[in-house]
């Protein structure tokens, strides 16, 4: 059974959320986000909290009221703080430039790769080997910093490659004689 359901959603003073229908409506600092929740959930707004509950007592429902209630909670928390993903790049030459719309990468290629960054994401890079990706949907920030990881994932003998800045890579010895 899940339990996450059963924690409501505090909602933040300078957010407003919108129940029409099936359609939640998040709006903050952040932006603007909307949500169609499932038709086995039951969504109630009491004061400055949001509470979720399935409709019948099947394990489905129960299962979808808990989904549905994490991804109300992301967007609340998304159009009110937003969300943030760290990758490094490590390698010598391995380099990566923010330029408007485009992220140029230099990474050992016999060419430079060029990311077109989508809508309702801003990538900076601190440093040339930094790269910080933000945005009030976690789930194409996550997008977005997997598809740049895959350009060059980290390889496991000398670990060059662009990571998550707490990811841990595991190496592997070389090859003894």
């Amino acid at each position: 059974m899940s339990r996450i359901a059963d924690t409501p959603i505090a909602i933040p003073s300078n957010t407003e959320v919108n129940i029409q229908g099936d359609v939640i409506t998040a709006k903050g600092p952040q932006g603007q986000m909307t949500f169609t929740r499932h038709a086995l959930v039951d969504v109630k707004v009491d004061g400055d909290q949001l509470t979720f509950a399935p409709r019948d007592r099947s394990k489905h429902a129960n299962a979808l009221a808990g989904t549905n209630r994490a991804i109300v909670n992301n967007m609340v928390k998304g159009v009110t703080e937003g969300f943030e993903k760290k990758l490094t790049i490590i390698g010598v030459g391995y380099r990566a430039q923010a330029q408007g719309k485009k992220l140029n990468l230099s990474l050992g290629f016999s060419h430079p790769v060029d990311y077109a960054v989508p809508e309702g994401v801003t990538i900076e890079t601190p440093s040339q080997t930094e790269i910080v990706v933000k945005g009030a949907d976690k789930q194409k920030v996550g997008q977005v910093a997997a598809e740049i990881r895959s350009y060059r994932p980290p390889e496991p003998y000398k670990g060059k490659g662009v990571r998550y800045t707490d990811e841990h890579v595991i190496r592997k010895q070389a090859k003894k004689k």
